[in-house]
């Protein structure tokens, strides 16, 4: 057993969150924390609403309200979101508790003695109409390095590489369109140029990874710039050095206190516990941590603030880098051992955009449709790795064509002719299995290796389809061996026999697809006769602040029940009602209406 880290993208609090968003950071993490927990690793997934910087304050300075009252808002909407999409993170917190101020301040303070955080005089961009610092992310202009017109101040899209706004050719603001002054302010920086060689030793130590996720990051490596880490601007995290804490108009910049929120929020879930150290067998690269693994999932938008910034953040508080140093007080901290990053999921062949209205935010979406169908379409057909487009016709197709008439007609007629020529689950014929009943349980069973292996290996699209593949041949069994053709009592034992296999390979495959599909899980373990849980679900919880701050919704759970990775002998005589259809059958005219919807 080891401890698996599954650290999540933290979404940030300025809207609710659409299902490009998810197919990012939120279905493939579930997927994998809830394979994980049922092969008996101990789990711990932690994310939260990132809720500092510029881009609060502008918005919440036009809608009238406090920065907190916006983070407020929208920290319920995405908790709750994400719960009704069964997301199981073992605490879902938030960037504004004091326990989180703290971390950032920890590990700013332990980078600064280290000699990685160093102070310079920059030139910060200001919007001439206001005064008001421009946060790099919200000015655009063309790239200097590869001429891309639409490159932001902080990174361009295109070439990757970063940037500083006042490098930018034709700069303009996002907000209002107005060219930036640029004027000279004193910020700190994290020395990247000194970590350098630390994050490449790292790096080419790192196997498996996705070909695009490393070959992105070590091309980063070949001209890293020091990268400001505080900026002008009155909502965020106070720097905790003399001269500097107490200034109302300095900030930690959100990027740095943003990734330090896998850990903090590790510390809080430790705290809420009863331990307060247990957050060290995931993080400790001393004796607690040993078998601890780390797993990070995020856009491929996010990759360089995984693979480079936040690799050089843990290194250099721990004393690794150029300038050595020793660990902090939280002592040496392990870097991740993956940056599981997925492509853009698009949407009728447009790029999301919320205020261009190609968006179906996730509340929309599960407002009409079961949380299972969108899971099963993102495992399927999602972003994985390459950029996806989803249309409503596909996810119709998708719906009907394999979640309908594939898992769900397995389920359905396998239990209700068990259920009515037996009223519970028949037993095997003394006789004995035939070969085409010991080759389809065979094949369930060896699902367990190769999908579990899958999913382990970030593979998930290529795991649904073994996961799948046995549900086909488990309905070509049904559909060759045919029991509703055995009507004479004679012929009962052999009926008995079919559909007992068939249930026992429902059952499996029901425990192969729980990862994707937790809600119908739960349901068709039911429908089996299954008692207890089975798939367990997260639940969203007020909580006080630690240490003294505002209360706030939590998602959290119990996650030491549910089914076990492992093919369960079903037992005969257990009891078996009529069941009810699992997946709903979309009506094709849902396409002309989505379509109707987007067009406005």
């Amino acid at each position: 057993m080891s401890h698996v880290l599954a650290a999540v993208a933290w979404p940030y609090a300025n809207g609710p969150r659409h299902i490009g968003h998810v197919s990012g950071f939120g279905v493939p993490s579930d997927v994998f924390a809830r394979y994980m927990r049922m092969a008996g690793h101990d789990v711990l997934m932690v994310s939260g609403t990132d809720e500092h910087g510029t881009p609060i304050q502008v918005q919440a300075d036009a809608e009238g309200v406090t920065p907190r009252e916006l983070a407020d808002r929208y920290n319920r909407v995405i908790a709750e979101d994400l719960r009704a999409l069964g997301l199981s993170y073992d605490l879902f917190t938030r960037t504004t508790t004091r326990n989180h101020y703290a971390v950032v301040q920890e590990l700013f303070a332990g980078l600064h003695r280290n000699g990685y955080i160093v102070p310079r005089v920059t030139t910060g961009a200001i919007s001439p109409s206001t005064g008001r610092t421009l946060p790099d992310r919200y000015i655009e202009g063309t790239c200097p390095i590869c001429g891309y017109d639409s490159a932001r101040g902080d990174q361009c899209d295109n070439c990757g590489n970063q940037l500083d706004p006042v490098d930018l050719i034709n700069p303009k603001s996002k907000i209002n369109g107005e060219t930036p002054e640029f004027v000279e302010t004193e910020h700190f920086f994290l020395d990247l140029p000194a970590l350098a060689d630390a994050l490449r030793q790292w790096l080419d130590g790192r196997e498996g990874w996705r070909p695009n996720v490393l070959r992105f990051s070590r091309n980063l490596l070949d001209d890293l710039q020091p990268r400001a880490i505080t900026r002008d601007l009155e909502w965020g995290v106070p720097i905790p050095l003399d001269d500097w804490r107490d200034r109302p108009d300095k900030r930690i910049y959100v990027w740095f206190d943003a990734v330090i929120g896998y850990l903090s929020a590790s510390i809080e879930w430790a705290r809420r516990t009863g331990d307060p150290e247990a957050w060290r067998r995931w993080w400790s690269s001393d004796a607690e941590g040993r078998d601890a693994r780390s797993y990070y999932f995020m856009g491929k938008d996010n990759i360089v603030f995984h693979s480079v910034i936040w690799p050089a953040l843990l290194g250099g508080y721990s004393g690794a880098g150029d300038h050595d140093g020793e660990p902090g007080a939280l002592g040496r901290l392990n870097l991740p051992t993956e940056v599981v990053s997925s492509e853009y999921l698009t949407m009728e062949g447009r790029k999301f955009s919320s205020s261009r209205k190609v968006v179906i935010y996730v509340r929309d979406f599960l407002e009409r449709y079961d949380a299972d169908a969108l899971r099963y379409f993102i495992a399927v057909a999602g972003p994985e790795s390459n950029d996806t487009d989803f249309t409503w016709a596909e996810f119709l197709r998708r719906n009907n064509d394999e979640l309908v008439a594939g898992w769900g007609n397995l389920v359905n007629r396998s239990v209700s002719m068990a259920a009515k020529n037996f009223g519970a689950i028949p037993p095997v014929d003394p006789a004995g299995l035939t070969e085409a009943d010991e080759a389809l349980l065979a094949t369930a069973r060896a699902g367990f290796d190769t999908v579990g292996d899958l999913i382990g290996r970030h593979r998930q699209k290529q795991a649904i389809g073994e996961a799948m593949r046995v549900v086909a041949e488990a309905n070509k069994y049904l559909s060759e061996q045919a029991p509703w053709k055995l009507k004479v009592e004679a012929d009962k034992p052999r009926m008995g026999t079919i559909l007992h296999v068939a249930l026992q390979v429902v059952s499996d495959a029901n425990t192969l697809l729980t990862p994707f599909l937790p809600h119908s899980a739960q349901q068709i373990h039911e429908l089996l006769g299954g008692t207890g849980v089975h798939a367990p679900m997260p639940v969203l919880e007020e909580v006080d602040d630690l240490d003294g701050g505002p209360a706030y919704p939590v998602l959290t759970g119990d996650y030491t029940v549910g089914a076990r990775w492992e093919s369960v002998p079903l037992e005969a005589g257990r009891p078996l009602a009529a069941p009810k259809p699992v997946f709903r059958k979309l009506d094709p005219s849902i396409v002309e209406e989505e379509l109707a919807r987007l067009a406005g």
